[in-house]
């Protein structure tokens, strides 16, 4: 998911989404554990969507504190 469109969620709608990404980071683990992952690419990709979505998370509860 690109930035732009995480920046347009909530922070409830993020929390979904980093909840999503682990889950299926966690899938990805398992198949290459059991040697069926056919890209270890997508490993880092996950990853790396991981924590744009957690930066982003981030940010607006920041904000959100900030603004208290």
């Amino acid at each position: 998911m690109k930035t732009t469109e995480l920046r347009q969620k909530d922070v409830a709608g993020l929390e979904t989404e980093v909840k999503a990404l682990q889950k299926a980071h966690f899938g990805l683990r398992m198949q290459k554990a059991t040697q069926q992952l056919n890209n270890n690419a997508t490993l880092g990709d996950t990853r790396r969507a991981i924590a744009r979505a957690k930066t982003i998370l981030a940010e607006k509860q920041r904000a959100a504190s900030a603004a208290k």
